[in-house]
């Protein structure tokens, strides 16, 4: 009987996944109904499932499903639909106001296309035009079309500017490294100057590019790839301040540890620094527990692939948290979250937390800056 349950549970959801890899443009409640044999309980049931774990998305609270992130991969489909990136720009923006206009734009068939905006709360603002393609002039087109500028690829994002406004793109990245969208800030130049613009909108501005990304399926945020560490050298060491600043950032760490052949082993990894030391969080299945369980020594890489290059290298050994309870796991899967996504997890995903390792640092240092290359 248990095995009949199963087993009918499995084929009607396999059924439902493929019902709306066949329809792209999404389902409403009553169009599946109408069109599948599940009851409305079971039905509701399965499409809450579903999307806390991002198999399917919805446009709003009560509108149509859509595929999400993890089916998109799964069926192989590289790049997320359009209604799938207004979905995670608006839980981004979830809740929060902003003193400037935010808005998102991607490639389309006849240049790039505003897909969705939220106005700023200024009586005198920049508004862009839904649904209508921009002009060959803006900041988006910078990032989104190759060839991207060397300028670009080395600050990660464009700044232009004319005499009413200012503009800013950041990419998003569904793999972490190729722009498929961007974010644009656009502010009335008055009442900015360029230096204090830049100060403070940027780091905000990175993150949520950052956290839309990993939404998507990214497992790091490095636009364009652009890595030309090998061939300069670090110039300005950073002080504990500084690393503490950048380590709160929603950047993930690769956690290099030793197989048990010998081999190096590199993950990327979510980390929370407490000032004291790294706390990482292993799920369930994860190789690298066993790893560093039979051998500790680790470290942990954290940078970043533009102006100013800002890395942190830690080395230390790491330690198993023992018996660790819910209410940590849940704390410390809250905090990541947040940080990472900007939003809290589902429920069920705590459960999915294997253990925590604690890293107290034998050694922790951060540089910033690149000098020139030596002829």
């Amino acid at each position: 009987m248990k095995k009949e349950t199963l087993s009918s549970t499995i084929e009607r959801t396999l059924g439902l996944l493929e019902f709306f890899m066949q329809n792209p443009e999404g389902l409403s409640p009553q169009e599946i109904l109408e069109q599948t044999k599940i009851s409305r309980s079971t039905l509701f049931t399965l499409l809450k499932e579903l999307k806390d774990i991002g198999y399917l998305d919805q446009s709003e609270t009560r509108g149509r499903y859509i595929a999400g992130p993890r089916l998109l991969s799964w069926s192989g489909t590289n790049s997320p639909s359009y209604q799938t990136l207004i979905n995670v720009f608006q839980q981004e923006l979830h809740n929060k106001t902003f003193s400037e206009t935010l808005a998102l734009a991607v490639p389309g068939p006849h240049g790039i296309l505003l897909l969705d905006q939220r106005e700023a709360d200024q009586i005198i603002r920049a508004v862009y035009s839904v649904g209508e393609p921009l002009s060959d002039d803006t900041t988006a087109y910078s990032i989104l079309i190759p060839p991207y500028q060397t300028q670009v690829i080395q600050d990660g994002y464009c700044l232009r500017e004319n005499s009413d406004y200012y503009e800013i793109a950041v990419p998003i990245c569904a793999d972490g490294i190729k722009p498929i969208a961007g974010l644009l800030l656009t502010v009335p130049k008055y009442r900015w100057v360029t230096q204090q613009l830049l100060d403070e909108w940027m780091p905000e501005l990175r993150a949520m590019a950052a956290r839309i990304s990993y939404r998507l399926g990214a497992l790091q945020y490095s636009p364009y790839h652009h890595d030309q560490q090998s061939s300069f050298q670090p110039t300005t060491m950073m002080n504990d301040s500084q690393i503490a600043q950048f380590l709160i950032g929603p950047w993930t760490a690769r956690l290099a540890c030793i197989r048990p052949d010998g081999q190096p082993h590199v993950i990327p990894v979510w980390q929370e620094w407490d000032g004291k030391k790294f706390n990482i969080l292993a799920w369930h299945g994860s190789q690298w527990v066993d790893y560093i369980r039979k051998n500790p020594q680790v470290s942990l890489t954290i940078d970043e692939p533009w102006s100013p290059y800002r890395r942190i290298v830690m080395r230390g050994s790491a330690k198993e948290v023992q018996n660790v309870d819910i209410d940590t796991r849940t704390t410390l899967l809250s905090k990541l979250s947040k940080r990472y996504l900007g939003q809290d997890t589902p429920q069920r995903f705590i459960n999915q937390v294997e253990t925590v390792f604690t890293i107290f640092p034998e050694t922790l240092r951060g540089w910033m800056g690149l000098a020139a290359e030596k002829n």
